[in-house]
């Protein structure tokens, strides 16, 4: 190995080997020996290709790359920040409250975990799933979640520009769309047939768990005997919030186990002094489901106090910590994440729901379909 070589491999293995030994929470518990181990091929590659790529190695970029696979390795909300993502992430100045209204994930590119009710996303037809190849001019292949979240926001009425991929169409589809504020309430509600209340969950924001308790009683009140809690396409909000709405329903027993590195599973309590809602129940899921709306989810299906219909959820119950690095970039990691009260994951696994309902494919640009099968499941279901 040349000395030149020499150099280029210290460059770019030591933040790797300090992020190693000092990080100590990669979800895996490697040992002394396995880490060097990985470290030495390693230093084989980047030997291997400062002697054979066909020109001179950018030693920056080679760094990146390293970085952005180490966390892509772990799963899709670990993520490498640059020093100026660190910056902005760790800094008071809040971001614009304008956007298109989308949670996001990575997968290959960002993709879209669910589209919030009435935003300028779902009315332009985004749904869960949908890859976005291009925002804003920029390729999202190396772009990670934080970079992504923050390009999407910007002033009311400015515009973003998106290329979406959906299934397996041949070609993207151009999309541009009107930032917008937030609008719309976090929980509704009105009365269906057969007496079924219909409380719908857009988002597990502040105060979630007092309006969702008013908006069930004023619908018992109303003559509902029994409750549609509607979760499909639900991805925003803190996780507390999910449990502590699931409080409003559980009177007793464990809402989840939170589990972190090196500590024993710590359970999540219900208290019968929150659990005021007592009508019958079912949730309804689907792929956009997702975070505090699963929490909450399988608290109620795992205490028997609802069943859940519908399709499989996202899977993202994970917290993230931020671990600097020498060179003041970063590596958000999931250093936490809830399971099930009977001990399952959820995070990168999703809740498999009692009554499975499969739902077409919808091409995008076209009309939203005038059927809701999940619905009409969830009803039968009630009756019974």
């Amino acid at each position: 190995m040349t000395a030149r070589t020499r150099l280029l491999v210290l460059f770019v293995t030591a933040p790797v080997i300090v992020f190693a030994l000092v990080g100590g929470v990669l979800g895996k518990a490697w040992t002394r020996e396995e880490v060097y181990q990985d470290l030495r091929v390693f230093e084989d590659v980047v030997s291997l290709i400062s002697s054979n790529y066909v020109e001179d190695v950018d030693l920056s970029k080679v760094m990146r790359g390293a970085m952005r696979g180490l966390a892509e390795g772990l799963d899709p909300d670990s993520s490498y920040l640059t020093p100026d993502e660190v910056r902005r992430f760790e800094g008071a100045e809040k971001l614009p409250a304008a956007g298109i209204g989308v949670e996001l994930t990575r997968q290959y590119y960002l993709r879209v975990i669910a589209a919030r009710d009435g935003s300028p996303a779902a009315k332009a037809g985004l749904r869960a799933g949908d890859y976005i190849r291009v925002l804003n001019g920029k390729p999202t292949r190396e772009m990670s979640v934080h970079e992504g979240m923050v390009l999407l926001r910007g002033a009311p009425g400015s515009k973003v520009s998106l290329l979406v991929i959906r299934g397996n169409a041949a070609e993207p589809h151009p999309v541009e769309l009107v930032r917008e504020a937030p609008d719309g309430a976090d929980v509704s509600g009105r009365m269906l047939q057969g007496n079924v209340g219909y409380v719908r969950i857009a988002a597990f924001g502040p105060g979630v768990a007092a309006a969702v308790t008013g908006k069930a009683n004023e619908l018992a009140k109303a003559g509902a005997t029994a409750l549609a809690l509607d979760l499909r396409d639900t991805a925003t909000g803190a996780l507390e919030a999910g449990l502590e709405t699931a409080r409003v329903f559980v009177p007793s027993g464990t809402l989840a186990l939170k589990e972190t590195k090196g500590s024993a599973r710590q359970p999540v309590i219900a208290e019968a002094s929150a659990s005021t809602v007592k009508l019958p129940a079912v949730v309804l899921v689907n792929d956009g489901t997702s975070g505090a709306a699963e929490l909450f989810a399988a608290a109620l299906a795992g205490n028997q106090r609802a069943e859940l219909v519908g399709e499989r959820t996202q899977g993202r119950t994970a917290m993230q910590k931020l671990v600097r690095l020498p060179d003041g970039a970063g590596m958000l990691i999931s250093n936490a994440w809830y399971l099930t009260p009977a001990g399952d994951p959820i995070h990168e696994k999703g809740l498999t729901p009692a009554v499975a309902v499969e739902v077409p494919e919808v091409e995008f640009g076209a009309p939203a379909p005038t059927t809701d099968p999940i619905m009409d499941k969830a009803l039968e279901r009630l009756k019974k």
